[in-house]
């Protein structure tokens, strides 16, 4: 989520905690409403970073990191190609060339047009960056070679000319899908910045693949929808992608995408599917934004998407708030769930868990809030694939306990690693099978004239494909990326 909309965020009560399910996470519960959580593992202290020994980040005792893609300086990468800030979602594959590093696919969230900024990320002044999808856009994604100990090899960029790449996921044929979280375009009025979306050339809000090691085809895959995408999970067996959305203003759903062959056999993600919204059996638009009881659970259905993607007169463009509605409208048109501020999400046998960051307080009593949809400090939802049933695991009664998830991965021992995105102090959290929140890291970082920057973001959590190294990143404008490892068994991750 971008700075200037957290800016916006409304303070509100929430409701009581989760949940058990089944899956891996059965016996995964939260302690009844206004219980405190349950003892940490271990008090988190200084520790100082192995890049140059100052203290970033706040870990329990054992652990080490080091930084690495500081932007606060200026960073070129091997290409030529100027590192972006603003580092978010992130996934980890193994490398083909070297047993001790691991290759990482990051997201770039940069929004607003800018022609005159284009050497972000074209083949301009004889780099070796791909030709951009829009060259007026500035985000994107790098691929780094790393080592677990945070010590880059080389670096690239892989996709270019992309909007607000904000989440997205790790696809079991090796390769990363990105999300735009955005629908500008040149058809499309000025976003909540007030910037004119005219300089654009192409249309936004799609998703596009990246493959672990190499350069993307810059092709969007505008069969799976064009909104305000956020992560994206995909289910091997049933052959399903599962989409969030992130509509701040308005209410979001959860998606699926079902493409025409199965990537696991065509080693890529076709432009030829259906694209679907989540809708609770026997209710109409159901608010699932709002508080909701502990543990549970809801038969679903999906109701089809009949235009999943649109595009306007550039000579009359669409107001932003019609077009970033437009699609999950025909969804709700038809009884679609409402959820407020779907984010990150992660697939783990059988199961897909997805954030909602502002979920579980008073229901909203519209579809739109422009303060931003939802009243809670965050819940966590899973979904049954086979089952076809939808259950809420975790739901935040106060932000000492969590507040605002975003990007969530599960470490190999299935605990779920939840980085906070917050206004104050953010943390990485942990929920364990005992239905524990705990703390696994605070961001304590300050810029280079001294001031704090404890309320940035964390974004981006992944494990190594071993699970030895956890890689994270701090977003914000001047982001960078972090390697933590050490006795994560010992801590219950």
């Amino acid at each position: 989520m971008t700075m200037e909309r957290r800016t916006l965020l409304k303070g509100s009560a929430a409701a009581a905690t989760a949940t058990a399910l089944g899956g891996p996470f059965a016996g995964f519960a939260a302690s009844p409403a206004g219980a405190r959580p349950g003892p940490r593992p271990r008090a988190l202290v200084p520790i100082p970073d192995l890049r140059d020994g100052k203290v970033r980040l706040h870990l329990p005792r054992g652990f080490q990191y080091r930084s690495f893609h500081d932007t606060e300086s200026p960073v070129v990468l091997e290409d030529g190609t100027n590192l972006p800030g603003r580092h978010d979602g992130m996934g980890a594959f193994r490398s083909t060339s070297s047993k001790e590093e691991v290759v990482l696919v990051r997201n770039h969230e940069l929004n607003n047009p800018d022609l005159s900024r284009g050497e972000t990320y074209t083949s301009m002044g004889g780099t070796d960056a791909p030709p951009p999808y829009d060259a007026a856009a500035r985000g994107g994604t790098t691929t780094v070679h790393v080592d677990k100990e945070g010590n880059v090899s080389h670096a690239y960029t892989s996709l270019n000319g992309t909007m607000m790449n904000c989440s997205g996921g790790v696809m079991p044929w090796g390769s990363w899908i990105t999300c735009e979280e955005t629908i500008n375009g040149p058809d499309i009025g000025p976003d909540f910045t007030g910037a004119s979306n005219e300089p654009l050339q192409k249309p936004h809000g799609y998703i596009f693949e990246v493959p672990a090691e190499g350069d993307a085809s810059h092709q969007p895959i505008t069969r799976a929808g064009r909104f305000a995408h956020e992560a994206v999970a995909f289910d091997p067996e049933g052959g399903a992608l599962y989409l969030t959305e992130d509509n701040f203003g308005f209410a979001s759903g959860f998606y699926k995408y079902e493409p025409e062959h199965n990537p696991c056999t065509s080693g890529h993600l076709d432009n030829a599917g259906d694209l679907y919204m989540l809708k609770v059996k026997g209710k109409f638009n159901a608010h699932l934004e709002g508080r909701q009881r502990p543990g549970k659970t809801y038969d679903i259905e999906w109701v089809p998407i009949a235009e999943p993607d649109f595009f306007g007169d550039p000579a009359k463009p669409m107001a932003n708030d019609e077009a970033i509605s437009f699609v999950g409208k025909q969804g709700r048109d038809l009884g679609a769930a409402y959820f407020s501020r779907l984010e990150g999400q992660v697939y783990e046998d059988g199961v897909v868990y997805f954030c909602s960051t502002q979920g579980g307080g008073k229901p909203e009593e519209g579809v739109a809030d422009p303060a931003g949809y939802g009243n809670g400090f965050g819940q966590v939802w899973a979904y049954d694939v086979k089952a076809e049933k939808l259950t809420l695991v975790y739901q935040s009664n106060s932000r000492e306990r969590l507040d605002f998830p975003d990007n969530v991965t599960a470490s190999p021992r299935g605990t779920l690693v939840v980085c906070e995105d917050g206004s104050d102090n953010n943390y990485l959290r942990g929920l364990t099978r005992r239905g524990r929140i705990w703390d696994i890291a605070l961001n304590r970082l300050n810029s280079s004239s001294g001031a704090p920057r404890f309320d940035d973001e964390f974004a981006g959590s992944t494990f190594s494909p071993d699970g030895h190294t956890l890689f994270v990143n701090i977003q914000a404008s001047r982001g960078m990326s972090f390697a933590i490892w050490g006795p994560w068994h010992k801590i219950g991750v």
